[in-house]
């Protein structure tokens, strides 16, 4: 309650949590942008619309220019009460087909969708093989050469746990530390297509696709495993190391303590991708 031309009125702000997926294909990636067309660009005016007033969100996870995303979570405050259909189907109306929001809910004031966070979870996929797919062109990332994955594997390791990830920092990244830690790191095949399933505590712009574009030399046995500790211990952000595309690359889940009960995401993708995504 707060007390105004003294007179008692009741706050009646709601916090709202979405869920978002969208393909990164024809975005210049998640952040606002002056004369670019982002993601967080569309959601907004969408979900104004609904709210008859300016929405502004927050996310969990700024994704790069081609990033996919099947787990992106945001906040926003609205004075307006609608119920989750109408946050969810009424925001899908006026949004891309590209964008969609898949889930909404009401949360504690003290949720924030960026600072809430425990972890984030990416899948990189790689397309194994010499012939492309017509289908899925945009939707992961080709490789002509036959890949080592146990020798990825073994490499990806040196990086589990807490460092100074530097080397793998773009130099247009603006954070200010570049210490991160690294939960776990997963590679593994199914059929043509290589996973890479990494989490973390958070992630810097561009430190997953330069993990993974070294991971590719590794795996071509252009480089031994000890490369990767190399890099790692150099903390050397002007080394020039392979930035793998953005297009393999999903932001799969935002993990949150359980006591917000943030929906656990399950989507149906185009077969392939949601056999992948899914394991």
């Amino acid at each position: 309650m707060k007390l105004k031309n003294n007179k008692l009125y009741k706050n009646t702000n709601m916090k709202i949590a979405i869920g978002i997926e969208y393909n990164g294909k024809n975005y210049s990636g998640w952040q606002k942008q002056k004369k670019k067309i982002t993601i967080q660009y569309h959601v907004e005016k969408a979900l104004s619309k609904i709210a008859n007033h300016k929405i502004k969100i927050i996310c969990a996870g700024r994704t790069d220019k081609g990033v996919h995303s099947i787990g992106q979570v945001a906040h926003f405050i609205t004075k307006k009460k609608r119920n989750n259909s109408a946050w969810i189907i009424g925001t899908n109306s006026y949004l891309p087909k590209d964008i969609t929001i898949i889930w909404a809910k009401k949360v504690s004031t003290l949720f924030h969708a960026r600072y809430s966070a425990i972890s984030r979870n990416y899948k990189y996929i790689i397309y194994n093989n010499k012939i492309r797919s017509a289908i899925l062109f945009n939707e992961l990332t080709q490789c002509i050469h036959p890949l080592n994955i146990k020798k990825m594997y073994k490499a990806s390791q040196y990086l589990i746990g807490e460092h100074d990830f530097k080397s793998f920092k773009s130099k247009q990244c603006q954070s200010i530390s570049s210490k991160r830690k690294i939960i776990q790191i997963n590679i593994f095949k199914y059929k043509n297509y290589i996973i890479t399933d990494i989490k973390a505590d958070a992630f810097m712009y561009h430190m997953v696709r330069n993990i993974v574009g070294s991971l590719i030399e590794i795996g071509k046995e252009k480089k031994n495993e000890l490369w990767m500790l190399k890099l790692l211990n150099l903390k050397n952000n002007n080394l020039n190391i392979p930035t793998a595309p953005a297009k393999g690359l999903y932001l799969t889940s935002i993990n949150y303590p359980k006591y917000f009960n943030i929906p656990i995401i399950k989507i149906s993708k185009p077969l392939i991708i949601n056999e992948i995504l899914f394991i």
